[in-house]
């Protein structure tokens, strides 16, 4: 890997994938039968006693199902990077002249309701094997989050393994719930990268403990906050964490 990929995924790396794990814990949230497949999936996959390992994440394939359909809907680069036409060309009856900045608008291209049935639907069912979407890697021109051709996007290996990661040990150990009061804000802050315009905030619950009750008091909820740090999701991270009592943990 030359220098500048390197650097490429240095600066753009960390910002782009904690959006996105934002994005993917909101849909997840705002979907619980769709939490609750992802649960499924991991416990057949690693178990209630075993910690997610990276070998685990290829066999995850409902996760990254949801993933890609996160991608789909709310894909971090919604214009992709501009590119420059070397030469001058024909594209769909228009004529491209040399040297035109080009954008490329994946954002309505993976909302078109010409090519997505359902389109604004979040189902991450689409990019199950059998399907014909499971390719994030730019052949397919109907879903290309990463871009497509020489100019793709360098971090695509460490998105499609580092992410799947992340969230697999998040989802695995917690369940995710809003605070008392709140309502999920899915609405979306145009720029470069396509951020909530509302960071998410997140209550981890500890899964053992909530499988044994369906439902909680506020004073059972307020509890488990006291033994778990809630930290906010943030513009640098975007990522709710939860430390136990006795650990030291950086101030964000």
């Amino acid at each position: 890997m030359n220098e500048y990929k390197q650097q490429n995924i240095v600066v753009a790396g960390p910002d782009t994938i904690s959006i996105t794990i934002e994005w993917v814990m909101t849909e997840i949230m705002k979907h619980p039968n769709i939490m609750k497949e992802v649960h499924k999936e991991l416990e057949k996959v690693v178990g209630r006693n075993t910690q997610v390992e990276e070998y685990h994440t290829p066999k995850l394939h409902y996760l990254n199902a949801v993933v890609k359909e996160t991608l789909r809907l709310h894909p971090v680069g919604p214009i992709l990077i501009p590119h420059r036409s070397s030469e001058s060309c024909i594209v769909g009856g228009y004529t491209i002249p040399k040297d035109t900045n080009v954008h490329v608008n994946v954002w309505a291209i993976q909302r078109d309701p010409e090519i997505w049935e359902n389109p604004l639907e979040f189902k991450p069912e689409r990019f199950l094997s059998g399907t014909g979407k499971s390719d994030c890697s730019g052949n397919d021109f109907t879903y290309m989050p990463f871009g497509s051709g020489r100019r793709v996007c360098a971090g695509i290996s460490l998105v499609e393994r580092m992410l799947p990661h992340v969230l697999a040990s998040m989802l695995h150990l917690f369940e995710w719930r809003l605070p008392e009061g709140t309502d999920l804000d899915l609405t979306e802050k145009f720029g470069i990268v396509m951020k909530k315009a509302t960071p998410l905030i997140a209550i981890p619950v500890p899964r053992w403990i909530a499988d044994s009750r369906d439902q909680y008091t506020k004073e059972r909820l307020d509890a488990i906050n006291n033994e778990f740090k809630l930290y906010r999701f943030h513009t640098k991270l975007n990522c709710a964490y939860a430390c136990p009592k006795g650990l030291s943990t950086e101030k964000r």
